[in-house]
Formats: C-alpha cells, sequence, structure tokens
C-alpha cells in the first residue's frame, strides 16, 4: 500500500530544475511511500503481537516494479510515472491523468474468471471462451479483459460500480469517459498490456516461474516539451498485482503461489464462511471480520517469505532490509531533497 504526498507547487518547480526530470516546469510531483502493510478482500489485516504489516514487503514490491520498469524502458515500450527512487521505499513522480481501466491480462484461466466459467459464463469482455476448458488451463492467448477504475455513471452498457468487466466495444463507445485520447490509444494500450505481458512473463520463465495473470494500469503525462503520452502507472508485475506460479510444482501438477493470492486461498480457507470474503453484499461483516482477527505470526512471515523470495528471484540479488527505514527516508528527503525542514 502506498501513501501519497504532494509536493508545493515551489518544491515540485525546485526538484524539476535541479534534478533535470524530463517534465513541464509547472508539473505537479508527489512522493509516494510505500509501506509493509497487507490488504486482501478490501481489507487490511494484521498479524498478532503488534505485527501491523509484512516485513521485507514494501521493498520487495519497489524493488520489482522499479525492475520491469527499467526493463520495458529498455526494450521500448514505455515510460512510467516514476521520476526518482531515493530510497527503496520511495518512489518520487510526476502527476499523471489516469484511464479509469483496470487493464486486466491472462494468460491462464483461473480465479474469477474460472469461478465465473464453472457456473456457465461463457462471454468475458466481448470474448467468447471454448467449451471444455479446465480450471487453471494455459489459454490459447493472452486475454485482455479489462473492468472499470473507479464508478463510472451515465455510461450505457457499463453498471455503475467499480470493477465491473468492460469490452473494447464499450471503451471505444464512451472514450472519453475513460479517458482516453483516441481509438488509436485504445490500440496503443492493448499493445503496450501484451507487450509488457510478454517482457515479464518471458523472464519470469527463465527462473522457471509462470506469468499467470496481471493488472496494469495506464495514465497520460507530458514530457519537457509539453509533448503528451500514454505511461504505466502505479505497480506492474507485482506479487500484489499478478498470479505468479511455480513452474517445478504447476509440472507436478500443483499449483504453488509465489503472490498474494496465496494469502487470500490461506484467508479463504482459514475463516468457517468464506463467503464473507467474496460476497461483496457482507462487507461490514467482512471489515468486522478484518478488525477482530489477528492473524498468527507464522502466517505473516510466510507472506513476508513469498513476497522477499520472489523479489530476490526476479531482481538477481538480496534484498537489502533496512531496520529503521522510517528514519532513513526522513533522512534522504531532508538532506538530499530540501524536503522536510527540522
Amino acid at each position: 500500500m502506498r501513501s501519497v504526498y504532494w509536493l508545493t507547487a515551489a518544491d515540485s518547480a525546485r526538484l524539476i530544475e535541479q534534478k533535470g526530470y524530463d517534465v513541464p516546469a509547472d508539473t505537479p510531483l508527489a512522493i509516494m511511500v510505500i509501506s509493509d502493510r497487507i490488504s486482501a478482500f478490501d481489507c487490511i489485516w494484521q498479524g498478532e503481537n503488534g505485527l501491523n504489516g509484512v516485513p521485507g514487503k514494501g521493498a520487495a514490491l519497489n524493488a520489482i516494479s522499479n525492475h520491469w520498469f527499467k526493463l520495458f524502458k529498455e526494450k521500448g515500450l514505455a515510460d512510467s510515472h516514476i521520476l526518482d527512487v531515493p530510497h527503496p521505499f520511495v518512489w518520487i513522480v510526476q502527476k499523471a491523468k489516469p484511464v479509469m481501466v483496470e487493464a486486466i491480462a491472462r494468460q491462464y484461466i483461473t480465479g474469477s474468471m474460472w469461478r465465473a466459467y464453472s457456473k456457465g459464463e461463457r462471454d468475458f469482455c466481448g470474448i467468447t471462451l471454448p467449451e471444455g476448458l479446465k480450471k487453471d488451463q494455459k489459454l490459447d492467448e493472452v486475454l485482455i479483459t479489462p473492468s472499470t477504475k473507479g464508478v463510472l455513471t451515465g455510461l450505457e452498457g457499463v453498471p455503475e460500480a467499480d470493477d465491473v468487466n468492460v469490452s473494447r466495444a464499450d471503451l471505444e463507445r464512451h472514450l472519453n469517459a475513460f479517458n482516453f485520447r483516441s481509438i488509436s490509444d485504445i490500440d496503443l494500450y492493448e499493445k503496450l498490456l501484451k507487450e509488457g505481458f510478454a517482457v515479464i512473463s518471458d523472464a519470469l520463465a527463465e527462473q522457471d516461474q509462470i506469468f499467470v495473470d496481471t493488472k496494469f494500469e495506464f495514465g497520460y503525462v507530458k514530457d519537457a516539451s509539453g509533448q503528451e503520452k500514454l505511461i504505466y502507472m502505479d505497480e506492474v508485475g507485482t506479487p500484489d498485482s499478478s498470479r505468479i506460479w511455480d513452474g517445478e510444482a504447476h509440472r507436478n501438477g500443483k499449483i504453488v503461489e509465489k503472490s498474494k493470492e496465496g494469502f487470500r486461498q490461506w484467508l479463504l480457507n482459514h475463516f468457517p464462511d468464506p463467503d464473507i470474503l467474496l460476497n461483496k453484499e457482507r462487507m461490514p461483516e467482512r471489515f468486522a471480520l478484518a478488525r477482530d482477527n489477528k492473524l498468527p505470526t507464522e502466517v505473516m512471515m510466510d507472506i513476508s517469505n513469498t513476497y522477499v523470495g520472489i523479489a530476490e528471484t526476479i531482481i538477481g540479488e538480496k534484498l537489502i532490509l533496512s531496520d529503521n527505514p522510517r528514519q532513513e527516508v526522513i533522512n534522504i528527503l531532508r538532506d538530499e531533497y530540501q524536503l522536510i525542514v527540522n
């Protein structure tokens, strides 16, 4: 989870000039700080003995995203909203106008898609799936199954709710409402989604890991010349935004999650009434469940091992974890960026 702190216009302008960021001089900048808190099913979960997060989770997520964003740029795909990384927990970002689409790509039928398919649904975001598919089966091609980002109102054929499936035809029909500039930008978002998915999938395959599905987000920013461009934003290819399976286990007929999905499955198996976690009409009960149940320390540490382990696999080196990241962040933002005054 990330906290966002917007800089003053004066501080934004000063950093743009001092650091040479490739943005217009009047661009609003923000500090994004990631934490070790963990959410699932729209709730924040805590552990026993005052463990309010998953050790190493924040550093792992930032390290993974930074790795993929750098690789995307090297491959000539697109930029991101990140201008600077002062600390493993911190990004300096430029303000972007988000595309109101959760850009989801799937290489296997699992999760929510499988649950709907097993109940007889065959149409997903304008794509018709064939009969006879099996749970966790690889699909013939990577499918793009977008959903709404936030609640969009007054759009024909689009329910007024967050995270509802939409088709390519919906995006074209309601181009402006989804914040796309043109039909060609819908083409570009799909291209960048598939290319980004392929880059991550190929890199993970080299580590015998399977990139199952993922969510990207996109937005518009301007470069220093004032030219607008579509970019990747938020995070990419992380255990929070993706499903990743262990390759060897999969060849042996088992699913070993290397992402937050493992934690989600643990929650579903742990509580006697998993419908509370799946049924959005039972949100008050769900919030109470998360508030009143401190999870075992060993569960939180198992999640930590998952996040840190996959991060070290991806970046190819040991993840450095700090004993006092808060003070480190304060020191850097104060001494190197003059953003904190004693």
